[in-house]
């Protein structure tokens, strides 16, 4: 619940209103639970239910520490997930994406809000172009490198069932700094 207070300059009068925000913040789904090992289905139109699942998706992303969340994480087979680098950019969602260009390889140092506690090194492209959908319907394609284009390879994986532990090199747990 927040509140809301609003002045009125004709009746020099506060007003507060309380406003109900709802949330839902979803459970992530664990490695382990076999719908993160299913293949997500295309998303054949935006509709209210498409995007209620993207709201959940960034009201679950931004109660954590992650920088991406795919649906099926949060048990929906839909192709859509979300990257946030928390940099002042806006999120990024992208429905039903497709890589148009990998180039090269590189090892990648990864976490996954699935698998809590543990990173583990995995080999991904260098740069990546990724074309889809954004939550307007709009086709977005975007070109990166680093950090972003771990994000998008991460996230794609999860639509095809695929967790980073299945990729990696090597595993490892992390220690958890007070």
């Amino acid at each position: 619940m927040y509140n809301l207070v609003i002045h009125d300059k004709k009746e020099g009068v506060l007003k507060l209103l309380a406003l109900r925000v709802i949330m839902a913040i979803r459970e992530i789904l664990q490695v382990g639970d076999k719908t993160l090992k299913r293949v997500s289905k295309k998303v054949e139109c935006i509709d209210d239910g498409i995007t209620g699942i993207i709201k959940d998706l960034k009201d679950t992303l931004y109660a954590g520490t992650g920088i991406g969340l795919a649906a099926p994480q949060i048990g929906y087979l839909k192709r859509i997930f979300i990257i946030d680098l928390r940099n002042g950019q806006e999120p990024i969602i992208l429905i039903n994406p497709k890589f148009s260009k990998k180039i090269g390889k590189e090892e990648s140092e990864e976490g996954c809000l699935s698998y809590p506690g543990y990173e583990g090194i995995v080999i991904r492209p260098r740069r990546v172009a990724i074309t889809g959908l954004n939550e307007k319907g709009e086709e977005v394609t975007y070109e990166a490198t680093g950090l972003l284009k771990n994000a998008f390879c991460h996230e794609y994986d999860h639509l095809d069932g695929i967790v980073y532990i299945d990729k990696a090199k090597k595993v490892y747990k992390v220690e958890q700094i007070e």
